[in-house]
């Protein structure tokens, strides 16, 4: 089964993309937000997987496409409701991944009360870097991420700024949903959050680590 489900293509068939938001107290604070005792937590689909070397789309429904830089943690076997102390066992590695937001759709859901579905989980909503191995990354609460778009840089920050830690989060996670080899989890956006437009490139990394680059452009339906 390993031979044609490898990890390093796990966007190829990992089945659930798990978002967790508000979990950088500055970016909180940009959006205006409330910080909350418990993680905000939200899916998309595995169609939303856009793997380095195809494009970000921007539905037609949007005008103001926002990108959200996030380390991801890509789980390597199923746990349910497993505590804190094991969480790290389940883990295969990392990706750097970008939450697309519409963020003018949200601000409506959000006022109307509405799921976010909209907003986050379209197609091409989480382009994704190659796979890292747990092993290139001892501690990935000591990460440095970028993001630039059109050479500019819009976002920078550490993942040692994250109000709540990787092995609570997948706890909590599986405490409420069985996690499966292949899924991963977005452990939510450091500050500097802003949009992009159609022919806009993204360029973003995990410093000494891993990088990727894409290109902004609107579907052909």
């Amino acid at each position: 089964m390993a031979a044609t489900r490898p990890l390093s293509r796990f966007w190829e068939w990992g089945k659930n993309i798990v978002c967790v938001g508000r979990n950088y107290a500055d970016h909180v604070r940009e959006m205006q937000s409330a910080a909350l005792s418990e993680p905000v937590l939200f899916l998309k689909p595995s169609t939303a997987y856009a793997p380095e070397g195809s494009p970000v789309l921007v539905p037609a429904y949007t005008r103001n496409l926002h990108h959200e830089l996030e380390l991801a943690v890509v789980m390597g076997k199923r746990c349910r409701a497993v505590p804190e102390a094991a969480a790290m066992d389940y883990v295969a590695g990392y990706a750097l991944c970008l939450d697309m937001t519409a963020r003018d759709v949200q601000d409506e859901c959000k006022k109307k009360g509405l799921p976010w579905t909209l907003a986050k989980s379209f197609t091409a909503s989480c382009p994704v870097s190659a796979f890292v191995p747990k092993e290139k990354i001892p501690d990935p609460h000591n990460l440095k991420l970028w993001l630039k778009v059109n050479g500019e840089l819009r976002q920078e920050g550490e993942t040692s700024s994250m109000i709540f830690s990787i092995p609570y989060i997948i706890s909590y996670v599986s405490k409420i949903m069985t996690l499966e080899e292949g899924d991963i989890i977005l452990t939510g956006t450091p500050k500097g959050v802003g949009p992009v437009k159609e022919n806009d490139e993204i360029q973003a990394g995990i410093h000494g680590v891993v990088s990727m680059r894409f290109k902004v452009e609107k579907p052909e339906y």
